[in-house]
Parts: structure tokens; C-alpha cells; sequence
């Protein structure tokens, strides 16, 4: 918690207080307060208590912990493409995934006065991707920073009028900074997919009648050909990948896994099916669980 910058540390300390005293309500999050990530938990979860992270894999270890019910973790962007490296942390923490939340995001840049000119701008690596070009046309540094409304925090608490954060507008009410343009995004449909992290799965049955996604992990057998026969179990089944992404395991280079989403529920005959034939090409498969489809695919 002391890593937050001193602005945001004592609305961290009140939600972390809050969170402890009814866990089962609390959803964990990374970032200050203000941050996308708070956002995206309380549009999902209204009546929820937020729970501040200064990390991804914090934020999990609170879910592990048992002191917070779940965690909004962003997992893709438009524009930026991955954000979280949950393929790493998500099978290593034996969390499902229950839920899935698509938010706009809009970012401002903020600062101590509107006067400029700004040096640097100060934010996430992500939101500095997604506003490249704005900050490249006005001849301003981007500088990363662990999170969105914590370099809002940061700004604030250097006082510097040379420096500028991009961050959503809530943040420079919370911190006390003005906002000297909005909507600096270099696209206006810029959108994050988020998913929601629990210590169980959701029964697939619960899942009856309504649209629903399922995500899981495999490695397949180090044969000729092996990927394209494991891709081949959905496709002859005729259920649809939404996404497919690989990354390595390892230094060794020689274990390739691949992460995924598909339409549809375990429990579904077709998707039953897939998965049976997928696991027959496959060294392992982890399934992170079914849950409801928040946006159509296709």
C-alpha cells in the first residue's frame, strides 16, 4: 500500500479498511482509486466495495486470500492490445474466471494548471499507447507509471506545472488537478475487455439459455501438425475461437502454450465435444471456467 503516491494513500487505507470488514463484498483491483480498473469494478458491481492492488498479481493473492469475493483484471485492449499477463498469473493462482466487462475508456490530460507547456505526461504504458499520436503532435514526453489515476496521484503530489498525467477525468477530482483537454485517445471506440476473477467456477448449468464464453489454457503434443488438428476439434464441432494467443513457458523455448476463449459452456454437446477432441492432441489443458458473454461476438 505505501507504494501509492502520498494523495491516494488515505482513500486506499479507508477502502481497504471497508473491504476488510465485509470481504464477501470486496472486489480488488489494480490501481489507485480512479483508476479504468475502479471503474470497470464498480459499473460490473455496483453495491461492491473496492479494493485498491498495486499490482495485477496483488490484486489476485487478495482473491486467494480470501480478502476480497473477486477481481476486475483488464485483459485486452482495442488498441493496445494484451494488457495483464494473466496467462502467467491465472493458472498458477487457481482462480476461475466467473464474468467478463467491456468499458469505454476515455482519458484526459491533467495537471497543477491548464498553462503548459507540458515536458512530459505521466500514465500507464497502455494509456500512453493509446494516446500516442495525441502526444506526439504536441511535442510531449511519455513517461509510464504503474497506473493510470496513480500518476494523476503522482503529478499532484510533485507539484511540478511542467508535467501532466493521462488518466480518467474522475482522477483529477480526486487529486486535485485541473483537466486541460479531454478525450485524448487516438480512437474513439478505445475499449478494454476486463474479467472478473473468483475462487470458484460458475456451474455451467447456471449458464442455461443465455450466451456464455469459456476460456482455458493448453500445450499440445510436440508433433507435426499437432495445433492445427487442436484447432480443428472446434471447427468440426462448429464452435467458434474468439481468441487464440501463444506465449512461452519458460527459457527453454521448446514448451509453447496457448491461451483461449471460445463461444459457449462446458456442458454444451458441441463444446463437449471440442474440448474431448482438443485434450486428445494436447500434453495438458486448463480450464479457467464459463461465464456470461457481456458483448455479442462476431
Amino acid at each position: 500500500m505505501d507504494s501509492f503516491p502520498a494523495p491516494a494513500l488515505a482513500m486506499v487505507e479507508t477502502m481497504r479498511a471497508a473491504a476488510a470488514a465485509e470481504p464477501e463484498r470486496a472486489i480488488a483491483f489494480q490501481g489507485a482509486p480512479g483508476a479504468n480498473s475502479h471503474r470497470a469494478a464498480m459499473e460490473w458491481a455496483p453495491d461492491a466495495l473496492p479494493l485498491p492492488c498495486f499490482s495485477f498479481a496483488a490484486a489476485i493473492e487478495a482473491v486467494e486470500a480470501g480478502e476480497a469475493a473477486c477481481a476486475m483484471i483488464p485483459i485486452d485492449n482495442s488498441q493496445a492490445g494484451r494488457v495483464a499477463d494473466i496467462h502467467f498469473l491465472l493458472p498458477e493462482s487457481g482462480l476461475f474466471i466467473v464474468g467478463e466487462h467491456f468499458l469505454a475508456i476515455h482519458h484526459a490530460l491533467m495537471a497543477t494548471n491548464t498553462a503548459g507547456p507540458f515536458r512530459a505526461a505521466y500514465s500507464h504504458p497502455h494509456a500512453l499507447a493509446q494516446s500516442r499520436e495525441y502526444l506526439r503532435a504536441r511535442g510531449i514526453v511519455p513517461m509510464s507509471h504503474a497506473d493510470t489515476a496513480g500518476s494523476a496521484a503522482w503529478v499532484a503530489e510533485q507539484d511540478d506545472p511542467s508535467i501532466a498525467a493521462i488518466a480518467p477525468a474522475l482522477a483529477a477530482d480526486l487529486y486535485g488537478l485541473v483537466i486541460v483537454e479531454e478525450n485524448v485517445e487516438d480512437a474513439a471506440d478505445n475499449t478494454t475487455r476486463f474479467v472478473v476473477l473468483a475462487r470458484e467456477a460458475l456451474n455451467p448449468a447456471a449458464l442455461a439459455d443465455q450466451a456464455a464464453m469459456t476460456t482455458f489454457v493448453f500445450e499440445v503434443n510436440n508433433v507435426p501438425a499437432a495445433l492445427y488438428k487442436a484447432l480443428g476439434s472446434f471447427a468440426t464441432n462448429g464452435v467458434n475461437m474468439t481468441k487464440l494467443e501463444s506465449y512461452q513457458r519458460g527459457a527453454s523455448f521448446a514448451a509453447t502454450m496457448f491461451y483461449a476463449d471460445i463461444v459457449g459452456a462446458a456442458g454444451e454437446p458441441a463444446v463437449d465435444r471440442a474440448l474431448d477432441e482438443l485434450r486428445f492432441h494436447c500434453k495438458s489443458v486448463q480450464m479457467f471456467g464459463s461465464y456470461p458473454m457481456a458483448r455479442a461476438r462476431g
